[in-house]
């Protein structure tokens, strides 16, 4: 199974392409994780859009942001992987092209995220080191965790 990996300024998104990704970010953010809250926060029209299609349909998403757009540093953001495909690493891709893209398209070397607690492990795996204590973000345990590449 192969995905293709997208990334675009929103500018450039189709409208089909955006539905698809507010669908999915509503679909795990909202709907998943039982969290209502307000995704659409005016930060999309700054981000890079990275995505992930299979057949057609949008299965992976993230935001990537330059230094001073979200954090001090560049950004991954909104990460998701549609529930049906969490099997197959495309997780694990997502943010292997996130960074990649961060370098790429800015030029960064430090990345900093606000991840979700039980992701940890995950986000290590890739390098990540927590910076922070634990936070609520929208009543969901977080910690901040930055990567120097």
């Amino acid at each position: 199974m192969t995905i293709q990996w997208v990334t675009k300024k929103f500018e450039a998104l189709s409208v089909v392409e955006l539905y698809q990704i507010l669908r999915l970010r509503s679909e795990i953010f909202v709907v998943e994780q039982n969290c209502v809250y307000q995704d659409l926060d005016n930060k999309d029209q700054k981000a890079l859009h990275l995505f992930g299609q299979f057949e057609g349909k949008i299965i992976a998403y993230s935001r990537l942001f330059k230094a001073g757009d979200y954090f001090d540093c560049s950004s991954i953001g909104r990460v998701v992987v549609d529930e049906n495909y969490r099997d197959k690493n495309f997780g694990h891709e997502l943010i292997a092209q996130g960074i990649a893209g961060i370098k790429k398209y800015y030029c960064e070397e430090n990345i900093t995220i606000s991840a979700q607690l039980y992701l940890k492990k995950f986000y290590e795996s890739h390098g990540f080191i927590q910076t922070s204590e634990m936070y609520l973000e929208d009543d969901i345990p977080h910690i901040e965790m930055k990567i120097y590449v």
